[in-house]
Formats: C-alpha cells, sequence, structure tokens
C-alpha cells in the first residue's frame, strides 16, 4: 500500500511545492513542508486509508505553510533591510518548464497580506480549490475566508502590473534596460523606468545592499549604473518564469535581479543578494 501511496503523492509533489512556495515565499521552507507532509500522510494511512491523496495532501501541506509562514514572519521583523522572497532560478533553455511558475512580482505582493489572507487567496484565486476546502486549511468558516481572499485581492491588484505582459514585451524592455546599462546610457535607463519605480535590495545582513527601497527613476537609474560598473560577469536566467539577471564575481554568484514590467516601462526590480537564498542557484 506504501508503494501505491508514495506513487500517488509523488505525482502530486510539484503541484504541492508550489502550493507551499507560494505560501511561504521560500522554495526551501517549501520542500521542508512537503517532505514532512509525506511522513503525516503516511501516518494518516495507516489510520485510516486516504481516499482523496491530492486533496488531503493540499489541505494539509497549505495548513503547514501557513503554521510556518506565521512563524516566519515574527522572525522576519528583526530582518536587516527588506525582506525578498527566495527567487526560482533557471537557464533559458528552462524557461518552458516555468511558465507556470509564481511570478516574482506577485510573491512581492503577497507580502503585503497576513498570513490567512495570503494562504487563502493562494488556495482559491490561483490553485482554485472551493472556499469549503480553503476553510479546512486555514481553519476559519467559508464566509470568512471569502472575505480574506477578497480582501487579498484587493491588495494584489494594488501591488502588481496593471496587465499581465507577454514574455517578449518583458524581454524586449528589460533588454534594452540592460544594453542601456551596459552601455553607461544613464538618459536609456531612465527612459525605461516607470515615473513610481521602486528598487529593492536584500542582503540579509550579510551582504551589502540598500537598507531601504530606492525610488524614482533618477534614483534608480543611477543605482543600476553603479551596479552594472562593477568587476564581474552577467548572465540572462530566467527568475520565476521571466527574464532575470545572474551576477558573478570570483567568488561566484553575488546576486539575482528580477524585473517587472507593466506596459513598456520596469515597475520592479528586485536584488536578492542574501546568500542562503542563493544557496540552490548553480551556474
Amino acid at each position: 500500500m506504501t508503494d501505491g501511496l508514495a506513487a500517488a503523492y509523488d505525482a502530486e509533489r510539484a503541484r504541492l511545492v508550489r502550493v507551499a512556495y507560494a505560501i511561504l515565499g521560500s522554495h526551501a521552507e517549501a520542500e521542508d513542508v512537503v517532505a514532512d507532509c509525506w511522513l503525516r500522510l503516511v501516518a494518516a494511512d495507516g489510520r485510516e486509508p486516504v481516499r482523496d491523496v491530492a486533496a488531503w495532501a493540499t489541505v494539509t501541506v497549505a495548513r503547514a505553510a501557513l503554521d510556518v509562514l506565521r512563524s516566519a514572519r515574527v522572525r522576519r521583523e528583526s530582518y536587516v533591510g527588506p525582506w525578498l522572497p527566495e527567487p526560482v532560478v533557471a537557464g533559458l533553455e528552462d524557461r518552458v518548464s516555468l511558465d507556470d511558475s509564481v511570478r516574482y512580482a506577485l510573491l512581492v505582493a503577497l507580502e503585503r497580506l497576513s498570513p490567512a489572507e495570503r494562504t487563502a487567496w493562494v488556495l482559491h484565486d490561483i490553485f482554485e480549490m472551493p472556499f469549503a476546502e480553503v476553510a479546512a486549511a486555514v481553519g476559519r468558516t467559508p464566509e470568512a475566508v471569502r472575505q480574506l481572499a477578497r480582501r487579498a485581492r484587493q491588495h494584489v491588484a494594488a501591488g502588481t502590473p496593471r496587465v499581465e505582459v507577454d514574455p517578449s514585451t518583458h524581454d524586449r524592455v528589460v533588454g534594452a534596460f540592460l544594453g542601456a546599462a551596459a552601455g553607461g546610457d544613464l538618459s536609456g535607463l531612465v527612459r525605461l523606468l516607470d515615473p513610481a519605480v521602486v528598487l529593492t535590495s536584500d542582503g540579509g545582513g550579510v551582504v551589502n545592499a540598500a537598507r531601504r527601497p530606492v525610488v524614482g527613476p533618477d534614483r534608480v537609474g543611477r543605482f543600476m549604473a553603479g551596479v552594472t560598473r562593477k568587476p564581474g560577469t552577467a548572465e540572462i536566467v530566467v527568475v520565476n518564469g521571466r527574464t532575470g539577471v545572474a551576477f558573478y564575481d570570483a567568488d561566484g554568484l553575488h546576486s539575482v535581479l528580477s524585473f517587472t514590467v507593466d506596459g513598456e516601462l520596469i515597475t520592479r526590480i528586485d536584488i536578492i543578494r542574501a546568500p542562503e537564498k542563493l544557496r540552490s542557484v548553480s551556474r
């Protein structure tokens, strides 16, 4: 029976990691949650056969991720500088397989939500779970999680692009921006930035990073011009399904950049420098 149970769980594993990652913003923690829930599944099935592994596992993983997020939020209150989600980074050849990944800008927007709001919205709006099942995961009534999801939807809409930008447009805008940066064309950089552009850098208190968000086209343009002048090499990569950049120096990878494009302009640049969030990224 365990072999069949393992096969059923393995078939759901990738989706379960996506659920946990969307709730937590940490791929490493998501993997841990899904591994732990396998042990819970074995124990539960030993008491009474689990008929619907997918449904049982989704609720259990979401509930466990919610518990981890609640404790993580307490730790993040003492985090040095801005906290950014852990990126999922791959080479350009793996882009197709990442097309359904959770966009980085969305993960950043989800940080505005309470743990319960975030979990309710993720389960209902991304993974299309009915509110009755969401309620089981969040520990609220269906009507209560409906209200949570409604409030979350408003916050998410305010923090993400108004229109989903297709990959070719994203690539064209980011490519032009990187070309201007490489050529030292500050005015070219500024023209590609939204008037309300924000740059956030997360060093985790371990490496140098801006302690506060950099706001405005001129400041962000100058900041990026300084970043690209530093010694090292840059590699075009895929960050959560969209084109980004990885920077290397003599010691290896030191930064991953995610760009958010709205229309024809860049509205966000997120620079992940915290070493613990880059451990899973290989060249």
